[in-house]
């Protein structure tokens, strides 16, 4: 994912060469009232601490203000059926995550297609996962934590940002990889679910970094792991579950945009190049550096490719869960 990430961004560059001729007429009438970012997760989690980040630079760059709308629930499928249903006119936007990609091949009636009812906009950020614990469990390395976890079948609980999350499959895939036995609870949003992991109510979680990372830094968690296929350069000393337990594993909650899918085009380039422009402010790259966050940055056509592929991957991964979503 990281290689596929900095390739994107590396090309994001271009954007602005790619814009339609109509580019300039969007420029001086788009946007004339406050435009409302959907954030379908709750407020204080890692999906709206980065879009927050964004929406405050694009208020100052687009003289209008973006405002932040949580709409939590459904992994994260309430705000996208609310987008998808919007109005078409570039002041209704979905700031998404990778769950988006996750839904279709979990729910059985969901209630908009993300390839025909949304139109993508840019990729923004991608912020790693981490695997953590709650300081009661004898464990301080992950080997520690799968022997620990091996001798007492049934008497751990994980939580997770809702079923099918990529932080609950994440979970489910190192227990069922590890032959751990744990109970899943599920959570409107990593906030709440973080809340009971520093409390005890469960035991761990594997959650993203800018989540529980304030957590980790006054040792209210233990940080074990990371998904990533390299060490973060923010915990230089924690390692990634693939050198330790899981060779080859990788994984992240990546962050975009998308617009109804009947937006005008100019629209579409408009709010991507403002975007862009936004990722590459030293302002936002070091708030989301804080957060553990990667700016990303992409054009439309390459955002659609990306959801594409995602989709194929994350069937394959639903699939071999046996999850399935009413």
């Amino acid at each position: 994912m990281r290689r596929l990430c900095l390739a994107l961004l590396s090309s994001a560059a271009g954007v602005a060469a790619l814009a339609p001729m109509g580019f300039a007429q969007a420029q001086q009438s788009y946007p004339n009232k406050p435009i409302t970012l959907v954030v379908p997760f709750p407020p204080g989690g890692p999906t709206d601490q980065v879009a927050r980040v964004l929406a405050q630079k694009l208020t100052e760059q687009m003289g209008q203000s973006v405002v932040v709308d949580n709409k939590p629930g459904a992994n994260g499928n309430i705000g996208g059926t609310q987008v998808a249903k919007a109005a078409g006119d570039g002041y209704t936007v979905l700031y998404n995550t990778s769950s988006i990609t996750l839904s279709p091949a979990l729910y059985k009636n969901l209630s908009y297609d993300v390839q025909k009812d949304l139109a993508p906009v840019a990729l923004t950020a991608v912020v790693p996962l981490a695997l953590v614990v709650h300081p009661s469990i004898p464990a301080n390395t992950v080997r520690e934590f799968v022997e620990y976890a091996r001798a007492n079948p049934d008497k751990l609980s994980y939580g997770s940002a809702g079923n099918g999350n990529v932080t609950h499959l994440a979970a489910f895939q190192f227990t069922k990889n590890l032959g751990i036995e744990a109970t899943h609870v599920s959570y409107r949003g990593s906030a709440p679910a973080d809340v009971d992991l520093v409390a005890g109510q469960i035991q761990f979680m594997t959650d993203t970094i800018n989540s529980v990372m304030p957590f980790v830094n006054d040792k209210r968690l233990k940080l074990l792991a990371v998904t990533t296929a390299k060490r973060m350069s923010l915990f230089p000393n924690v390692p990634t579950l693939a050198e330790t337990v899981m060779p080859g594993f990788e994984a992240g909650a990546w962050q975009g945009v998308m617009v109804p899918a009947k937006t005008p085009p100019e629209v579409v380039q408009r709010l991507n190049a403002e975007i862009n422009k936004a990722l590459q402010s030293d302002e936002v790259r070091a708030k989301l550096a804080i957060q553990g966050a990667e700016p990303l940055g992409s054009t439309p056509e390459e955002y659609r490719t990306y959801i594409g592929k995602e989709l194929q991957r994350w069937a394959g991964v639903v699939k071999s869960t046996g999850i399935k979503l009413d």
